[in-house]
């Protein structure tokens, strides 16, 4: 069975690199015309260069998500480009590591502001184009850090990832009757460019971690939201799909040597 998308109006944010890239990819493989939300210009534009040379319809847009106007403007876009918009992708996200002892009150906001903030106001902005599309979906990318686990020197950013997860029960509550479901994907390790920045170290004590015994891929967390955003999708919402690998499965990590 192959996930129904085709021709899908899709938007994704944060989609200029790392997960939000491969969650793009996924979807313009899967026939979407996708609009590509982020604030690097010119990541986004090679981006989407890279995706439309193998058959993809995607184009790019600039703005800043962790604002309200950002937010409409690029809803507003999506509907001037794409005509409607069947599929949000929430997936802006960013984790600078801080300390709770040293942080400011820049770092707090600045983690809030764009993964919590921006999943608010995107779903709201779209919210109008998504009900006159009769199935519109919207899959935020959470994390299971913050709804499950915990790593010190992103309390921050754990407290945006589960502050999502009440944003996206309520929404889904309140959407509902305009046919909308509201889920997230709750990623594990995955190798993107931000988690190779923290160290060859670092990447294999993580790996060593998951018993499936690797980091994810973007396109493993792509998938997922495909599913979500699919017609076959439709009777879920509310609801979370954890793609780690096995990674919050062990009690310990002696259980991984069974």
């Amino acid at each position: 069975m192959s996930y129904s998308v085709t021709k899908k109006a899709v938007i994704v944010t944060g989609a200029t690199r790392g997960i939000g890239r491969g969650i793009a990819t996924v979807f313009a493989q899967g026939g979407a015309r996708v609009l590509l939300v982020g604030r690097d210009e010119a990541a986004g534009e090679a981006t989407v260069a890279e995706l439309n040379s193998a058959g993809g319809d995607t184009s790019f847009f600039a703005a800043d998500v962790a604002t309200r106007v950002g937010c409409y403007a690029f809803a507003e876009e999506a509907m001037r480009r794409l005509g409607a918009i069947d599929v949000l992708c929430a997936n802006a996200g960013i984790f600078p590591e801080k300390r709770l002892s040293e942080m400011t009150d820049d770092d707090f906001d600045l983690v809030i502001n764009t993964n919590l903030r921006s999943s608010f106001f995107s779903v709201q902005a779209c919210t109008d184009a998504l009900a006159v599309s009769g199935h519109g979906r919207v899959v935020l990318t959470s994390s299971i850090t913050g709804p499950i686990t915990g790593f010190p020197g992103w309390t921050h950013y754990a407290a945006s990832k589960a502050g999502q997860l009440g944003f996206m029960r309520t929404a889904a509550l309140e959407l509902a009757k305009f046919s909308i479901t509201v889920n997230a994907v709750l990623p594990g390790n995955v190798l993107t460019e931000g988690l190779v920045g923290m160290g060859e170290d670092y990447v294999s004590k993580m790996a060593m971690s998951i018993p499936l015994g690797r980091l994810g891929s973007v396109n493993d967390i792509g998938y997922a939201a495909l599913f979500l955003a699919s017609e076959e999708a439709g009777f879920i919402t509310g609801q979370t799909i954890t793609v780690d690998g096995g990674q919050t499965l062990p009690e310990a990590l002696d259980a991984l040597k069974g």
